[in-house]
Parts: C-alpha cells; sequence; structure tokens
C-alpha cells in the first residue's frame, strides 16, 4: 500500500523535473518518472522502491550528491541507495558514453535486487519509449542519442542479459520493447 510517503515523493520529483523535457520532444519529465513508477510497482516493487523510482533521475539530472543527501534525510537510507543504483554518472561533465554505460553494465552484478527492479522498470520505459517514437517518427529517432542506432541496440540488449536471471519473466517486456528498435 502506498502512504503519504509516495504523495510526498511524487511531488518532490515534480518540483525538482519541472523545468526538463523528454529527449527530442515537449513531454513533460515527469511522464517518465511515473512511467517507471508504473511498471515498478507492476514487477513487485515496495513503497521505497516505487519512491526511488520516482526519484531515480534526480541525482544524475538535478543536484548530483547534495540532491541524493536530501533524497536521504527526506526519504531515508534504503531510497537513497536504490537512488544511487540507478545514477551511472554523478560527475561533471559525464564519461564519455560507451565507458558510462560499459561501467554500469559492469556494476548492475554488484547491485541488490531491490536496485535492480528499479533499474529494469527505467530501461523499459526508456526502451518502450524508444519503440513508439520509433514508430511515429522512423529512423529520425536516433539522432537523439548519443550512441546512435547501433550503441542503443548494443546497450539495451546487454541490459536485458544482465536483467534475465534475476527476472527472468519481468525482462521479456523489455525484450519486446528492444525488438522494436529495429
Amino acid at each position: 500500500m502506498l502512504t503519504a510517503r509516495f504523495d510526498a515523493a511524487l511531488a518532490y520529483a515534480s518540483e525538482a523535473h519541472r523545468s526538463q523535457v523528454r529527449k527530442g520532444s515537449n513531454v513533460p519529465y515527469i511522464s517518465h518518472l511515473l512511467g517507471v513508477a508504473s511498471i515498478a510497482l507492476e514487477f513487485g516493487a515496495d513503497e521505497d522502491q516505487a519512491i526511488a523510482a520516482l526519484l531515480h533521475d534526480s541525482v544524475e539530472d538535478q543536484g548530483g550528491l547534495e540532491r541524493l543527501e536530501d533524497i536521504r534525510l527526506r526519504f531515508g537510507d534504503r531510497v537513497a541507495r536504490i537512488v544511487m543504483d540507478c545514477t551511472d554518472a554523478v560527475q561533471t561533465p559525464k564519461p564519455a558514453w560507451r565507458t558510462r554505460k560499459e561501467q554500469y553494465l559492469a556494476s548492475l552484478a554488484q547491485k541488490d535486487l531491490d536496485s535492480l527492479l528499479v533499474s529494469l522498470a527505467d530501461k523499459t520505459h526508456n526502451a518502450e519509449a524508444i519503440a513508439a517514437d520509433r514508430g511515429q517518427i522512423g529512423e529520425a529517432i536516433w539522432d537523439r542519442f548519443t550512441g546512435g542506432k547501433d550503441g542503443s541496440i548494443w546497450y539495451y540488449q546487454e541490459l536485458a542479459k544482465a536483467f534475465a536471471a534475476p527476472f527472468p519473466q519481468q525482462v521479456a517486456r523489455l525484450e519486446r520493447a528492444v525488438a522494436g528498435f529495429s
């Protein structure tokens, strides 16, 4: 059951990402955060995981380690740990795209299942959005992404492999979305 903590996290995420839109669109960024929380809950997330799903991009996109400490104070250590586990870079400037993705993939083996579930929900929502946008605008979709088509396909296929063992049923949704990339 979700409580007022979830409501507070939703308000916090909405405020933190208020001026942000989805890559290559005018869609408010909160739509992604809501989508990730929804998928996480469908995959069996508890309230801490659902809160982390709402906040998973806050450190990377909206304030770095100071934001992480604020999340820890407001929502607890477990939520902060999951958010940090979903973050692929806190330094500015970020490392090169391929390096960052390889490091994130390598780190998945050391992450707790509660963090992996939120990460899987995030990557699933991203992949579904990419596949849907590809259906609307075609191959021009890949101009939005640093890794381009080949890099994006590589990354999401590797993610699916990494999530397959801990989440054999849930990963099928990610795999279906990635199949829509080509």
